[in-house]
């Protein structure tokens, strides 16, 4: 994670992300640089724009409150099905893994 954060980091202050950058900001956290994991990091940064990468990332839905009072369903209404929040989460998940796959 070291990896991207660096990335992430030097992204932020308006750099461009190549090896001998990041390599500098590992090195001055104190973190054991490997050459290779440098270089597969800018290779899945190739062609990525990284501010719309995170605007997708930061983007959650918000789940809607429940109804103050529990109310019953009216009679022919049926109860909202708990699958909504199952196919919510699977989405979630989805988007985490594919932003994940943006950055080795």
């Amino acid at each position: 994670m070291e990896y991207i954060y660096a990335a992430m980091l030097i992204h932020k202050a308006g750099g461009k992300a190549d090896e001998a950058t990041i390599k500098k900001v590992l090195e001055a956290a104190g973190v054991k640089v490997d050459d290779a994991r440098v270089k597969a990091l800018i290779a899945s940064l190739e062609g990525v724009n990284i501010d719309e990468a995170i605007e997708k990332a930061a983007v959650a839905p918000v789940a809607a409150a429940p109804a103050a009072g529990g109310e019953a369903p009216a009679e022919g209404e049926k109860k909202e099905a708990p699958a909504k929040k199952e196919d919510d989460k699977k989405s979630q998940e989805q988007a985490a893994a594919g932003l994940g796959s943006l950055f080795g």
